[in-house]
């Protein structure tokens, strides 16, 4: 009897970058479970409609997406992976548009943010903004808008039948977005930790938070990475949440023992494989431009 696929939830609609970043973890033979908010894809996991959540964390010029770690406090559902991938926009429109006749561009307020440099040089084109990328790619299909181009990936232009008019149109080449690989407590992830996602509170005295860092340096743990967010309704307490990786398991057994000691309300977020392909030069090295299709505005 053949396997059902892999149900993963995304926060969009198919051919996202949300959908890229599962594809590129689980492989493209997967359910995509579309959902609306980033809380709509805990909610799928929570009544077992989704077997896994793939959760953008960070980004490399917005930085850390902040409500998203209250979700993954208030779920509880452990991190059992992450992934990278660069974030690379393409100008895309109906086959046989010609960019001259466009009157339109269309995307997510972030992405058109990113591609601002480029899209300044049409000061004749109307901006028009949406809840997401792939979206603007599928209306344009759907409704045959033919004064209309969209800011999404390479997913999007195949998924939906249009043509990419120009390749690589962000502002920032080294930009990429982290995401984290959600799933159920009792789901078996056959990978060997080297890495840890936690969270705690420190008291507010004087080198409390220096102490648990300490534990780190001593134990040869690399902190990655630190985010703060305040305690809601509980003045000058935070919630740090840190990132750490470790080449022997035994000094993260050790750290996390010590650091008992000096925190309170301590969590382990999860403890999966780092992503050792992390994003290189080459990838975000931009491609020639398809040079006629560069057309200057008239006055």
């Amino acid at each position: 009897m053949k396997s059902e696929k892999t149900r993963v939830a995304i926060q969009g609609i198919r051919a996202s970058f949300h959908e890229e970043a599962a594809f590129k973890f689980f492989g493209e033979d997967i359910h995509t479970i579309e959902c609306n908010s980033f809380k709509q894809t805990f909610e799928a996991l929570e009544k077992r409609e989704a077997d896994y959540v793939v959760m953008a964390i960070e980004n490399s010029i917005a930085g850390s997406i902040l409500p998203n770690y209250t979700l993954m406090m208030q779920y509880g559902f452990p991190v059992v992976g992450e992934v990278y991938i660069p974030i690379q926009m393409h100008l895309m429109a109906l086959p046989g548009v010609k960019f001259e006749d466009v009157k339109y561009v269309t995307s997510h307020p972030i992405a058109i943010r990113q591609c601002i440099d480029f899209i300044d040089e049409y000061p004749n084109l109307t901006i028009v903004e949406s809840s997401d990328t792939a979206a603007c790619a599928k209306r344009i299909r759907d409704e045959q808008l033919t004064d209309t181009v969209a800011i999404a990936n390479t997913l999007a232009a195949n998924l939906y039948g249009l043509d990419i008019l120009e390749r690589r149109i962000e502002s920032n080449k080294k930009n990429f977005t982290r995401f984290l690989i959600i799933t159920h407590h009792d789901t078996q992830v056959k990978r060997t930790p080297n890495k840890a996602s936690l969270c705690f509170q420190v008291s507010n005295k004087v080198g409390s938070l220096a102490k648990v860092l300490n534990i780190f340096a001593e134990q040869n743990l690399n902190m990655s990475k630190i985010q703060s967010m305040p305690v809601l309704g509980k003045p000058n307490e935070y919630n740090f949440y840190v990132d750490v990786e470790w080449k022997d398991s035994k000094n993260y057994d050790t750290a996390i023992r010590q650091m008992l000691k000096y925190t309170h309300n301590f969590n382990v977020l999860g403890e999966y494989e780092r992503h050792e392909e992390q994003p290189t030069t080459e990838q975000f090295k931009k491609p020639e431009k398809r040079k006629y299709i560069k057309i200057k505005v008239r006055d």
